[in-house]
């Protein structure tokens, strides 16, 4: 007979601090499963029309909630357009369905304070997404010149009490792609938290040990960070192992090893700054693999599964909830969660290609064998 080994989050280090104990157990049979509150995702790409309707199946099984990004073509700039998106995705929503699309605004040299109090207003638009012009997928309408032509929105977004969402890169050609991140933290987000201490911040998907350490040296709960399964699980040599990987490139890149095992440790640390977001962001496989390739990394159907991973091999299982669950609605302000997902330790095939109306999409370690897989309660 097969053994059920329940496994209550906050004595999962006294469980199974030992690792060989947790060896000796699975050898016997035992069946390793957590129960945790359901996670949010704090960062969403879910596009539109058929990707859109070939990909919210799979955020809306693993997490109750997700931050949707703007950047669609024409991104979603007024409160206006998020209604109409958020339309969209509770159309493509699976029957039955209880998740939630959180929607965000993109900012442009344009945007207005009014527009700012209109998104409050809504009750659905929680947040402002900062691209700089050119950063990444999509950034083409985003911001030139933050300082000069967006203080007032800013000032506004204070007064309202609603986040400032960072893809933190500058674009300046003549930095180099793998310190974008950590110059953009010197000449743009210190000065503006200098200039606007009570503004919210998340730094997006950081990747670098230099944003970890910005992230722990702010102010609590003003600035926060999300973190994605590739930055966490995947460092910059995989995007040549066995030939270019183009389905491993992602903005902001893959880093070295030293910045990957930096920020498994700030994730893992139990800091509430970090929360999860994964920064799925689907692309038609011929798009990524062609002569200028897409960034994004579809992760969806597996984030659980990394994330859980990486909390396992950190011996950090007990911290594994706050991360994925507690944090993020703490620091947005908003309700955590009632509902419950479970994660057993049992080994699944990722499928290699989602196929849908247009094409097909690979996902994040396709073919491979994963250790943990969520399930319903």
């Amino acid at each position: 007979m097969i053994k059920t080994l329940v496994l209550p989050l906050k004595t999962s280090t006294l469980h199974f601090a030992n690792v060989q104990a947790r060896k000796q157990l699975m050898a016997r049979g035992a069946k390793m499963e957590l129960f945790i509150t359901q996670p949010d995702d704090w960062h969403l790409h879910l596009r539109d029309g058929d990707l859109l309707e070939a990909v919210i199946p799979h955020s809306a099984f693993h997490f109750r909630r997700g931050i949707v990004m703007p950047n669609l073509k024409p991104p979603v700039k007024t409160t206006a357009a998020a209604v109409a998106y958020r339309e969209s995705i509770l159309k493509a929503l699976p029957a039955n369905s209880d998740f939630t699309p959180l929607m965000t605004l993109y900012m442009t040299d344009t945007t207005n304070p009014e527009e700012i109090k209109l998104a409050r207003e809504s009750g659905f638009v929680q947040a402002v997404k900062l691209y700089p012009a050119g950063a990444t997928t999509n950034s083409q309408d985003g911001v030139t010149d933050l300082f000069g032509n967006c203080l007032p929105v800013l000032e506004e977004m204070v007064k309202q009490n609603m986040p400032l969402l960072v893809h933190g890169e500058v674009t300046d050609p003549g930095v180099d792609i793998f310190d974008r991140e950590k110059v953009f933290i010197d000449t743009v987000l210190i000065p503006l938290i200098q200039k606007l201490p009570q503004l919210k911040i998340v730094m997006e998907h950081i990747t670098t040990a230099d944003a970890a350490r910005f992230v722990e040296s702010c102010k609590a709960g003003f600035v926060a960070a999300t973190v994605t399964p590739q930055h966490l699980v995947l460092n910059r040599n995989s995007l040549f192992q066995g030939g270019l990987q183009p389905h491993n490139y992602c903005l902001p890149v893959l880093k070295r090893e030293t910045h990957r095992q930096a920020i498994v440790s700030a994730v893992t640390s139990g800091s509430k700054r970090f929360f999860l977001g994964t920064d799925s962001a689907p692309h038609e496989r011929q798009r990524k693999e062609c002569s200028c390739g897409c960034a994004g990394v579809y992760n969806a159907p597996v984030a659980l599964s990394l994330y859980a991973k990486v909390f396992e091999e950190a011996g950090a299982l007990d911290k594994l909830e706050a991360f994925t669950s507690f944090n993020g609605p703490d620091f947005y302000g908003l309700p955590r969660n009632t509902s419950k997902i479970k994660l057993i330790k049992r080994r699944w095939k990722v499928p290699e290609s989602f196929s849908y109306a247009s094409g097909e999409i690979i996902p994040m370690f396709a073919g491979e064998t994963l250790d943990w897989m969520p399930s319903p309660v």
